[in-house]
């Protein structure tokens, strides 16, 4: 019982002070440490030595190429203008008319390419901001809107996204970026649909009572104190750059648009046909981890994708980036505050697992689905994801604590680890958009508002569509099986 309470103490603590603003570098070894005391039975010094940084140590060892190369590619689009570009030609052929949906499909196109969602929203902030003035939209949908493209469908549906809530899950299930192509399209096109018709909803009743765009004040684009903490938490630093610094002149659209189209070609061309290919039998000798080439192919496949992108994209973008080693610089050290974030996280879930109470804990949640463990799955990474307020977080400590147990029992449930990847990725997407999550937060001082004027909205598009979404995604892979 002592645990138990220690347990949820630790959790209740880590969702206010991150919703205050203290770092989770901080909080992730402090709560730890509390939850040793509390739980008296566990010895403080080893809980942090050997079992919260060996948790971290291993999570930063597994994916920290994905959060690198991520970022450096974001802040290539970023800085050669591309970003910029793509979000005013979708704007452009969409036109007024359809304010909302170039909005979310500009959003879209970048994320699922790998463009970091701070990326997308700095970059395409702007642009709904005159559009929605133009077309009288109220200022208080862009959240909802922005959020909707870049938070939702991109990041945990859609197959083949390099996003890392899509990455996570691969050495768990064995499974590549592709995994239940089918059912995640399906489950995509859901939430875009749903996700456009309450906007659209919203719109139509702002136009009845006679709602135009409005002086919300946060117009002004320069960049303050509070927004740069904001940004930062999250390992993007918006610095605004001089004029004689800006890239000189934007590139055409083929050319913003190749790097995305190259990282989902090339990794889909990894995964199905080059690394099958090669000859893996070494990775069975110890000094490789004595695994099989489905623990690693959908990671490396990732990574060969995303190299060769950032490759063609300095070479047909070098001089649009007179300053190209910043731009490097400042991608690589965006890397590294989300990953030592999330990877605190897991080894504040590895301490929590550690417990005695866990065990007890984790028979419940493995019981609430009854027979299908994909409900308790789903429930188990979108509550962690919310009291975590992080997609990735909550992911990896589901997987890390409970991981081999559902795999288990998919297994013996005859479910495939295609559709435990999808379930477990689009779970991440839901309850993690809770108003303490940091990139709802930034998104709303991007936008110069208040959880009170627009979080409504972000609610709606990027916590109850993506569960109704997931519901329809369990349904079908349940009944129908993966495809």
């Amino acid at each position: 019982m002592i645990g138990i309470f220690a347990i949820v103490i630790a959790l209740a603590l880590l969702i206010y002070l991150a919703y205050r603003g203290i770092s989770l570098l901080i909080l992730a070894p402090a709560l730890s440490a509390l939850v040793a005391l509390l739980s008296v039975e566990t010895p403080l010094l080893a809980s942090y030595t050997q079992v919260f940084m060996g948790a971290a140590g291993d999570f930063i060892a597994r994916y920290f190429p994905l959060f690198l190369l991520g970022a450096i590619f974001g802040k290539l689009m970023e800085d050669s203008g591309s970003a910029e570009v793509l979000a005013q030609a979708v704007v452009r052929h969409l036109g007024e008319a359809r304010a909302i949906l170039a909005v979310v499909l500009s959003c879209a196109i970048m994320t699922y390419g790998g463009v970091s969602l701070f990326v997308v929203a700095f970059a395409v902030y702007p642009i709904a901001a005159a559009l929605f003035q133009q077309s009288s939209l109220p200022k208080r949908l862009i959240p909802g809107t922005i959020a909707l493209g870049a938070f939702t469908f991109t990041m945990t549906a859609l197959p083949g996204t390099p996003a890392i809530q899509n990455a996570i899950p691969m050495p768990y299930f064995g499974t590549t970026p592709f995994a239940a192509p089918g059912l995640g399209i399906l489950t995509g096109l859901l939430m875009l649909v749903l996700g456009q018709a309450w906007l659209n909803y919203r719109a139509g009743q702002a136009r009845a009572t006679g709602e135009r765009y409005g002086d919300h004040g946060g117009d002004n684009l320069n960049i303050d104190k509070s927004l740069r903490e904001l940004a930062s938490r999250e390992g993007f630093d918006p610095v605004e750059v001089p004029a004689e610094e800006a890239p000189r002149g934007l590139p055409p659209l083929p050319l913003a648009i190749l790097p995305i189209v190259l990282v989902i070609v090339l990794n889909l061309l990894f995964t199905a046909l080059v690394i099958p290919a090669m000859d893996t039998d070494y990775l069975a000798e110890p000094q490789y981890g004595a695994i099989s080439i489905d623990a690693v192919r959908g990671v490396w496949s990732v990574i060969a994708a995303l190299v060769i992108s950032i490759v063609v994209l300095i070479v047909t973008h070098l001089r649009r980036l007179p300053k190209l080693t910043a731009t490097l610089d400042s991608g690589a050290n965006a890397a590294l505050l989300p990953i030592f974030n999330t990877a605190s996280l897991v080894g504040f879930g590895s301490v929590i697992a550690s417990l005695a109470a866990f065990e007890t804990i984790s028979a419940w949640i493995t019981a609430v689905g009854g027979d299908n463990p994909l409900i308790s799955l789903a429930i188990a990474v979108n509550v962690l994801a919310g009291m975590t307020g992080s997609a990735s977080g909550g992911m990896s400590i589901a997987l890390a604590t409970l991981g081999d147990t559902y795999m288990a029992m998919g297994r013996a449930m005859g479910i495939s680890p295609e559709l435990m990847h999808r379930v477990t990725a689009v779970s991440t997407g839901g309850l993690d958009a809770l108003p303490h999550n940091g990139a709802v937060i930034t998104l709303l001082s991007i936008c110069g508002l208040t959880h009170r004027q627009a979080y409504l909205d972000i609610a709606v598009v990027a916590v109850l569509v993506p569960i109704l979404s997931l519901v329809f995604l369990i349904t079908a892979g349940t009944f129908i099986g993966t495809f």
